[in-house]
């Protein structure tokens, strides 16, 4: 995932306005030390590329480090590094911060897929767009890292019809009317519309709905509603959405649909991740 310069930049501008006044008092600016991440659980951990490039900015050199992705267990070592006392200081909160952060997404994550797929290989688990705002590309880089796909980036690149749409349409017997017309109009990608009954699944589907979003439908009776749908059209992508978490994720993923749309990864605690400084005699 790209990450600009200009990101990096701010990042260590929201800590570092304009100098470490610490160690500048302290006059140890230019001693030189080593800094260590060491994650104090078992954990995916995603950001160390974005550290690394922190790292270069503030002319710290690696000794050491994993690829974000990778999981480790309680007490091992993920980065090493050495620097100037005052690098290391400027480094050491803006980088914990988003280690920790990223890699609390990335192992909630991890979780989800890796019990979604247990019971059906072929499913996809996606995250929505309830982020916190201003940290969209940190949320995005982690879920990647725990092994999830985006479900839209932003409202420009999908079409995804709510019933907040509907609405304007006349609901979803004035949306049928409208179909083919839209479906043509963006003739290269698939219409999605979000329904929360087996009645309106059935008309859509009827009506050759390239995609359906479930909204929190509980799992069994997804399932009755899943079996439905593909006698009538058995390729069509199904989705589900809607209080979605590590607690349920199993029997949704039972009910036959493609895809499992969430946002618990989003909330959780950050993982717990150690550091240590230490002054070295040259």
């Amino acid at each position: 995932m790209y990450i600009t310069d200009e990101t990096i930049d701010r990042l260590i501008r929201e800590d570092i306005p304009y100098l470490d006044l610490t160690t500048h008092i302290l006059n140890i600016r230019e001693r030189k030390g080593t800094i260590r991440f060491t994650s104090r659980q078992k954990a995916v951990i995603s950001g160390t590329d974005i550290v690394a490039r922190i790292f270069e900015k503030l002319g710290i050199r690696i000794i050491n480090i994993i690829p974000s992705g990778t999981g480790v267990e309680a007490g091992e070592i993920f980065i090493e590094a050495q620097g100037t006392a005052q690098s290391l200081h400027m480094a050491w909160k803006v980088s914990i911060n988003i280690l920790e952060y990223c890699s609390g997404i990335a192992t909630r994550t991890r979780t989800l897929v890796d019990s979604a797929k247990k019971i059906n290989p072929k499913i996809e688990v996606v995250t929505t767009r309830k982020v916190f705002p201003g940290t969209k590309e940190l949320s995005i880089k982690a879920i990647l890292d725990g092994g999830a796909l985006p479900h839209r980036l932003g409202l420009s690149e999908t079409i995804l019809i709510f019933k907040q749409h509907a609405v304007f349409l006349g609901g979803v017997d004035g949306l049928l009317g409208e179909l083919e017309k839209i479906k043509e109009r963006v003739c290269e990608k698939k219409v999605v519309v979000e329904v929360e009954c087996r009645e309106d699944a059935i008309k859509l589907c009827h009506a050759r709905i390239n995609a359906l979003q479930f909204d929190k439908i509980p799992p069994e009776k997804l399932k009755e509603i899943v079996n439905d749908i593909r006698k009538i059209n058995f390729g069509i992508t199904l989705i589900s959405t809607g209080g979605i978490n590590a607690e349920n994720i199993e029997a949704y993923a039972a009910a036959g649909v493609d895809v499992i749309n969430t946002s618990s990864v989003y909330f959780g605690k950050p993982v717990d991740i150690g550091v240590e400084i230490k002054r070295v005699d040259l």
